[in-house]
């Protein structure tokens, strides 16, 4: 993998190294896609979509997700998906993730097919932001978790973590290193790439754990110029070790993609 000195294992080999088991898919999630005691939250996630499209390919685009993470989600894994309801428009399928030490995340995909309406209308314009190439790196190579190593990032604007900043939005432009991850597993991959939105105000580095995540997909086409993506993270409320935040993903050329919540756990 090009800007990388290491040897990671992509996403789009991951993702071809799942394997039918039953009426289950298998992986090997290795060491360079860990965020703490547990995979990148991103990539679980991105598991549960690949296992439900995998187990369901014929299924409408898809609209939202709720996904919930368990417990840790590390070595092998396996995802199970199974159709909740298929209505006339929209599908619901689970999906589980389960590790050797039982559940660690669940998801709920939305897949919806396209209706005639009478709206065709973006509400969330991009914010006015310096592009990557004027950017410095996020987060240098060599630090940040392991799983940090497979994006390439740039900080358009807010601050790092633990450095007790006093903005709670963050803008970053963020791109997968591997060029050939374009799916809407690896957009989903990417969204949850930013810290919370609070951890650039933390005074030292503190650990933190991510809850629970709604995801609304706003548009079909997920592509973007030169792969890079304008996400924003925005911090509403942070009090009893818990804090809230809204996050947004843009296409290069302004086109709003997602938007989502997370509940996320602080230990400080």
């Amino acid at each position: 993998m090009s800007g990388s000195s290491v040897d990671l294992t992509s996403f789009t080999r991951l993702m071809a190294s799942l394997r039918a088991d039953g009426g289950r898919f298998a992986v090997d999630v290795p060491e360079d896609w860990r965020q703490g005691r547990t995979t990148y939250g991103g990539l679980a996630a991105a598991l549960c979509l690949e296992g439900a499209l995998r187990a369901m390919p014929d299924l409408a685009p898809l609209r939202s997700a709720q996904i919930v993470f368990i417990g840790p989600a590390d070595g092998m894994l396996a995802v199970e998906a199974s159709v909740l309801r298929a209505g006339r428009s929209v599908t619901f399928v689970e999906a589980d993730l389960s590790a050797d030490k039982g559940l660690a995340a669940r998801a709920i995909f939305a897949f919806g097919a396209a209706r005639e309406s009478m709206f065709d209308r973006a509400f969330l314009p991009a914010p006015s932001i310096k592009p990557p190439e004027d950017c410095e790196p996020y987060i240098p190579e060599g630090m940040g978790p392991p799983f940090a190593a497979h994006f390439e990032t740039r900080l358009a604007a807010g601050g790092r973590p633990g450095t007790g900043s006093s903005g709670s939005d963050l803008f970053l432009w963020v791109r997968h290193r591997d060029r050939a991850a374009t799916s809407l597993s690896a957009l989903l991959a990417l969204a949850d790439m930013p810290p919370p939105a609070v951890m650039p105000m933390f005074p030292r580095f503190a650990p933190i754990s991510s809850m629970t995540w709604g995801v609304n997909f706003l548009a079909t086409d997920s592509s973007t110029e030169d792969g890079w993506f304008l996400l924003a993270t925005k911090a509403e409320n942070a009090a009893d070790g818990y804090s809230s935040q809204d996050m947004f993903v843009w296409a290069r050329d302004g086109c709003p993609l997602v938007a989502s919540r997370q509940s996320v756990a602080i230990f400080i």
